[in-house]
């Protein structure tokens, strides 16, 4: 059985709808476009669907400006990249303090409206670096604005076995992978270490563990109200730090993931 990439996502805003190209392009960070802008507090910390499950309603698509942002019930906004010259201001995410770009206040009075809460938007620049937690990497590994580390990779045959427990399927998205792939066992990435996709090369480093937003209904923007799929999870996938359901990757290379590329276990 060959293992096949089958499908890409790309998070524009975090925490915001799924972009799902045929193709990306990895850089350090992760893939292009993924996840380098968040929505903040007034005071800089960052807000994500596990407060905010309405984050998940809002679509954004990159252009050669920025962002090009909708949601329900709000005018279409350009959420334009900052000059580098423009005052960066400190953001945090999980831990990690970074000096971001603010956004024009238009465009956070825009949020603000949608979320119901002063809120702000921050851009990662190519001069904002967030280090990965450097128990699981390399000296100068850095990550956009997801949550750890570069990209999550989930098998398919893990989110079958899970549906055949669940009363109603939940979708793959859920997870918010960056990587789907076919053509292996359930959790065969568990144990992963070491994988090769097309020609690039990624370690695997750590699983990813679970959180309330897995229970975000992301095309309604609302909790399950039967707490799944966490719920049924943590039946059969607990560990001593939480519900593992995927695996974090750190690129070793760059260049150009196609849907249908080979996945090849390196150890």
């Amino acid at each position: 059985m060959t293992a096949t990439l089958a499908a890409i996502h790309v998070y524009p805003l975090k925490s915001c709808a799924p972009l799902t190209p045929d193709r990306a392009h990895v850089e350090k960070r992760g893939l292009r476009h993924d996840r380098r802008w968040m929505v903040t507090d007034a005071n800089g910390k960052f807000l994500t669907g596990r407060q905010h499950p309405r984050l998940t309603l809002v679509h954004a698509e990159p252009d050669a400006h920025g962002l090009r942002l909708r949601a329900a019930g709000m005018p279409d906004l350009r959420l334009t990249v900052p000059a580098p010259s423009t005052p960066r201001t400190g953001v945090e995410v999980w831990g990690s303090h970074v000096d971001a770009l603010g956004a024009d206040p238009a465009a956070d009075a825009w949020i603000s409206l949608f979320l119901g809460i002063p809120a702000r938007f921050a851009h990662m620049d190519d001069d904002c670096l967030r280090a990965v937690d450097p128990d699981h990497s390399r000296p100068g590994d850095i990550v956009s604005f997801a949550d750890g580390y570069p990209l999550l990779a989930i098998s398919q045959a893990a989110l079958d076995l899970l549906n055949t427990k669940l009363a109603r399927p939940v979708p793959m998205l859920r997870f918010r992978p960056s990587l789907v792939v076919t053509g292996t066992a359930p959790h065969a990435e568990d144990g992963w270490k070491r994988i090769r996709i097309g020609s690039i090369d990624f370690d695997v480093v750590k699983p990813c563990i679970r959180c309330v937003f897995t229970t975000v209904d992301f095309e309604r923007g609302v909790f399950d109200e039967a707490g799944e799929p966490l719920r049924t999870l943590l039946t059969y996938r607990r560990t001593p730090k939480g519900v593992s359901f995927g695996q974090n990757l750190i690129p070793r290379g760059s260049g150009t993931l196609r849907v249908g590329d080979t996945v090849e276990p390196l150890g």
